[in-house]
């Protein structure tokens, strides 16, 4: 009989890989395809762990157990400096093909999704052997299909066209030399599986499945996927020449990319499966605060990562003080991203922000995402509400004159975190992780709109995001919007707003490259917020932090490992690597 060996295929790359503890990836466990895949229970399980993965880029353990790309962008700064680290390799530069899969380097964005792709065709090949009943069979096909393209679209906004395996399940002894599909190929591979799995997928399932793929999971990937290939880097804005150019992008702009991207918002959308969670009344944005502490049923998910009661992202990013590891710690700049209450920005012509005193009057979401100098949070100590101070050399939590810490910005984050629990308080929070929500479809959709000239049809969408974070309307009901607003202007006006909203969800290392901004906002240094205390009285100085950002015209798109580009010479390196 054929062990089952789980090869961690990055596309060519023949290893075994271990997950202890688990019979799926265990070959010491003496399971085989036969014993497998001819329990009912078993291959269940099977494709149970390949939904394991789905929050691989998600989790903030994802480097060395404490960072993810958010340290690698102009959102954060990491709390660890060591040039090993995985975010360090990132944010200054010297990322490579040769140190791609090296120790401290960055080794799951090419082998994690090809790794899951061959669990997805293996559980295809070998499901007709199961006694399940035809129907479930066909719904876990359609899931394997959802998951195969979930994991295509990592590899997609990372590198451009890849090696489609298709349902291929390459063995030990297969010699495999694919080339790069190019970028339209892969696209449109990824949308016809979507495509194929929403036709059979359920719109939802009872509490004991919730978190496997829908249909609707279907059309919001499908959406995030045809947003990306419409935006600048992939729509004509090829950093390649000559045949690589049709690899890595669509060679030639078309605006028919972003009317398809808009289409598949709008069928999200018009399918009417989710809406925003709004509570308005409890306190200004209350719903946005309360959506990411609602694991069911919470119709703003459309896809998430279900846990056990935690205290996950409280001892990631709490303070000290809080007993937080504080490995992510936002920027100035995003601090000031945040608009004030009245939805006009910190930087416009007569805004009410007030340098000299920050905090006050701003968007309900800064103060459900940020911790700032004087913000309440609970304290065991205090058992409930206590201030955290972190101006210049406070106690425990505060900044200090050579920038290195506690914080090293002036703030942290409280992104996603319950207010009324501490990462040393002996309380959980129930909650799933949030990998599509609907308020990013709302904001794909605005983005498309604005980019085909419906601009005012983007402002609309745009209302709706404001309107629940507790944004005030105004006396003509645009929550801060110019009225005749232009295009050029709408996009700065919808990148920010999805900076803010989607804060911390795995999103802004992919969106400052697919925009192709990122050499503009992610080259120097980060910026802190200096706070020196006199008396009762805090003044605030805007410095910069200490660790350089270099983020070069190649950077735009991930090396692909060189020991891959060994084995595979069909393939073709990334641009500048």
């Amino acid at each position: 009989m054929k062990k089952i060996l789980y090869i961690l295929l990055s596309v060519v790359a023949i290893s075994s890989c271990k997950k202890s503890g688990s019979f799926l990836d265990n070959q010491t466990s003496g399971e085989t395809e036969e014993t497998v895949f001819t329990d009912s229970i078993k291959t269940v399980g099977f494709l149970s762990n390949i939904y394991n993965g789905v929050a691989y880029s998600f989790t903030k353990g994802r480097f060395s157990s404490h960072g993810n790309t958010e340290m690698a962008t102009d959102d954060a700064e990491y709390a660890y400096s060591g040039v090993t680290q995985n975010a360090v390799i990132m944010y200054n530069g010297t990322i490579s093909p040769n140190n791609f899969f090296s120790t401290g380097a960055v080794p799951d964005f090419w082998s994690t999704p090809y790794a899951n792709i061959r669990k997805v065709n293996l559980m295809m090949a070998k499901i007709g052997n199961s006694p399940l009943a035809a129907a479930t069979k066909s719904r876990m096909i359609a899931e394997g299909r959802f998951l195969r393209a979930w994991y295509y679209h990592f590899l997609v906004i990372n590198f451009g066209g890849v090696p489609l395996v298709g349902d291929n399940v390459y063995g030990i002894t297969d010699v495999i030399n694919l080339p790069r599909a190019s970028f339209a190929e892969t696209i449109n591979y990824i949308s016809a599986e979507l495509d194929a799995a929403a036709n059979v997928l359920p719109v939802n399932y009872p509490e004991q499945d919730y978190g496997r793929a829908t249909k609707g999971a279907c059309l919001a990937l499908k959406s995030r996927v045809l947003l990306y290939a419409a935006s600048p880097l992939f729509n004509g804005g090829s950093i390649a020449t000559g045949n690589l150019a049709s690899t890595v992008s669509y060679p030639a702009y078309s605006v028919t990319h972003w009317q398809k991207a808009a289409d598949a918002a709008a069928a999200v959308i018009n399918a009417g499966y989710y809406n925003l969670l709004e509570d308005n009344t409890t306190a200004a944005g209350y719903g946005f605060y309360n959506v990411f502490l609602v694991r069911y049923p919470n119709t703003e998910y459309i896809f998430s990562y279900n846990r056990a009661p935690n205290r996950d992202f409280e001892g990631y990013y709490n303070p000290p003080s809080r007993g937080g590891a504080k490995n992510s710690q936002p920027t100035e700049q995003l601090a000031r991203a945040f608009l004030m209450n009245d939805g006009k920005s910190t930087y416009e012509a007569g805004t009410s922000f007030n340098p000299a005193n920050p905090y006050v009057n701003r968007d309900p979401r800064f103060y459900y995402s940020i911790i700032h100098n004087g913000s309440r949070y609970y304290s065991t100590t205090a058992n409930g509400q206590a201030v955290v101070n972190t101006f210049l050399n406070a106690a425990t939590d505060g900044y200090t004159a050579a920038g290195t810490g506690p914080t090293t910005t002036g703030y942290y984050s409280r992104k996603m975190c319950d207010v009324n629990i501490s990462a040393n308080s002996s309380f959980n929070s129930e909650r799933g992780w949030p990998l599509m929500r609907y308020a990013e479809i709302i904001l794909n959709y605005a983005e498309a709109l604005n980019e085909l000239g419906s601009t005012e049809l983007a402002v609309n969408e745009i209302v709706k995001i404001r309107k629940r974070a507790g944004i005030i309307a105004g006396a003509n009901g645009r929550y801060g919007i110019a009225a005749g607003i232009n295009q050029v202007d709408m996009r700065s006006l919808i990148q920010n707003e999805r900076r803010i909203e989607l804060m911390n969800e795995d999103h802004r290392w992919n969106d400052i490259r697919r925009w192709k901004i990122a050499e503009a906002v992610n080259n120097g240094y980060n910026k802190a917020m200096k706070i020196t205390q006199s008396g009762s009285t805090f003044t605030y100085e805007v410095v910069n932090t200490i660790r350089l950002h270099v983020f070069r015209p190649f950077n735009y798109l991930m090396p692909i490992p060189q020991v891959e580009i060994n084995k595979m010479p069909a393939m073709v390196q990334n641009p500048g690597y």
